[in-house]
C-alpha cells in the first residue's frame, strides 16, 4: 500500500488531502509511524523522530494512529487477494507476497493479475497501492517500491541479472542504514559492486548474512510464499514524554504494556514462555533482557512478575528511561494470515 496509514487519514478526512501528513505523536518523544507523499517531499519518513520531521516539514500536520480501521482495511485488501490465490503471505497490515501461479481467476499472466488486484483495491477502499512482479520474492519486493506510489514494476528472469547490477546497496531489501554506509565504505554502491566479493569475503565481513548477499544478487531466492508465516513474537511499547527514573512508574508502565500483551496472546490463544524487557535510556542506550520457562505464561500476573524481576534485576543498567517495552516469544502455534506483528514506538497519548 502507498503510504498506508497515512493515505487512511487522508481518505476520511478530505481537508488533509493534498497536504503533508504524518500519523503519530507530535510531542518531543513522538515518532512518526507514517508520512503522507506530500511531507516526503520534505524528506519526512516513516520511524523519524516528530520534531525532526517538524524541523524539515514546518507544516506538517500531525494525526492520532487509529489501528483500529487500519485493520479493518488491511482485511479488506486481503479478501481481494484472497479471490485471486491461497498462497498470500502477510508481512504487515500493508504488505503482503501473492504466488500468482496457480491463480484461481483472473487473466494468465501475472502482471495482468497485479493491475487488476490494484483496480479491485482502489474501488473497494479509495486507496492506492504498488506492486512488484517478478520470478522470486526477492526480486518482487524490491521492485514493489521502483515505481511508488499506483505503480506496477515487472522484472523478468532475462532482465534480472542487469537490474541488480544497477541497484544501489541502499534500494537492497535487509540492507539497513548500517551496513549500507559499511558497504560504502568499502568501495560498494551498487550490486554489481557487491557482486565481485566472493561468499567467504562476504561472509568475513557481514557474518551470516553474507551469505544472503551472495545469493540474492545473482537473483538466487527459492524461498517460497509461505501462507502459514510463523508469529515470532507479540509485544508493545511506548516512548514517553518525560524520562522515568522512580521504580514504582516503570512497574506502572510495565503492567500496563504486559495486560496489551497478555490481552493479545488471549485473544489468540497463543501464549509465550520467553519473555523479554526493553528499556531506552535518555541517551538512547538500548538493553534488552529475557527470560524463559518450561511452561507457557497464560496468567496475566505471571507475566507481569516475570517482568517486574526482569527490571529489578537490570535496575543499575537502567536508573532512567524514555522508552519501555515488553515482549513473548516462543510461542505455542503458527498464527495464520497475519504475518509477524510488529511494534510501534509511539508517544504515550495522553488520558
Amino acid at each position: 500500500m502507498d503510504a498506508f496509514f497515512a493515505s487512511v487519514e487522508q481518505r476520511d478526512h478530505p481537508e488533509l488531502i493534498g497536504k503533508p501528513v504524518a500519523v503519530g505523536g507530535s510531542g518531543m518523544r513522538g515518532v512518526v509511524a507514517s508520512a503522507s507523499y506530500e511531507a516526503r517531499r520534505y524528506g519526512v519518513h516513516s520511524a523519524m523522530p516528530s520534531v525532526t520531521a517538524l524541523r524539515l516539514c514546518p507544516d506538517l500536520i500531525f494525526v492520532p494512529s487509529r489501528f483500529d480501521v487500519y485493520r479493518e482495511v488491511s482485511q479488506q485488501i486481503r479478501d481481494i487477494f484472497f479471490e485471486y490465490t491461497d498462497l498470500v503471505e502477510p508481512l504487515s497490515l500493508d504488505e503482503a507476497y501473492l504466488d500468482v501461479s496457480d491463480h484461481k481467476k483472473g487473466p494468465n499472466s501475472a502482471t495482468l493479475i497485479a493491475e487488476e488486484i490494484l483496480r479491485r483495491i482502489f474501488e473497494t477502499t479509495q486507496l492506492t497501492a504498488s506492486a512488484g512482479v517478478s520470478f522470486n520474492k526477492f526480486i518482487a519486493k524490491v521492485a514493489s517500491d521502483i515505481n511508488k506510489p499506483n505503480g506496477i514494476k515487472v522484472i523478468t528472469p532475462d532482465e534480472a541479472i542487469d537490474f541488480l547490477d544497477q541497484l544501489p546497496v541502499e534500494k537492497f531489501f535487509g540492507v539497513g542504514k548500517v551496513t549500507a554506509a559499511k558497504m560504502k565504505r568499502m568501495g560498494i554502491f551498487t550490486g554489481k559492486d557487491l557482486k565481485r566479493l566472493t561468499e567467504i569475503e562476504l561472509v568475513r565481513r557481514f557474518g551470516k548474512v553474507g551469505r544472503h548477499f551472495y545469493r540474492i544478487i545473482r537473483a538466487d531466492d527459492d524461498r517460497k510464499v509461505n501462507p502459514n508465516r510463523i508469529r515470532k513474537s507479540i509485544g508493545a511499547e511506548r516512548t514517553y514524554r518525560e524520562d522515568i527514573s522512580q521504580l514504582i512508574d516503570m512497574k506502572e508502565k510495565l503492567k500496563y504494556l504486559a495486560e496489551i500483551v497478555h490481552q493479545y496472546m488471549k485473544k489468540s490463544d497463543n501464549y509465550g514462555r520467553t519473555v523479554t524487557l526493553k528499556a531506552k535510556s535518555p541517551d538512547f542506550k538500548t538493553i534488552t533482557r529475557s527470560k524463559s520457562f518450561i511452561g507457557e505464561l497464560r496468567q496475566l500476573d505471571d507475566l507481569v512478575n516475570a517482568v517486574y524481576e526482569l527490571l529489578e534485576n537490570s535496575r543499575e543498567e537502567i536508573p532512567e528511561v524514555r522508552l519501555l517495552g515488553v515482549s513473548v516469544s516462543n510461542l505455542s502455534k503458527e498464527h495464520t494470515g497475519e504475518g509477524i506483528q510488529l511494534t510501534f514506538d509511539f508517544e504515550e497519548e495522553e488520558e
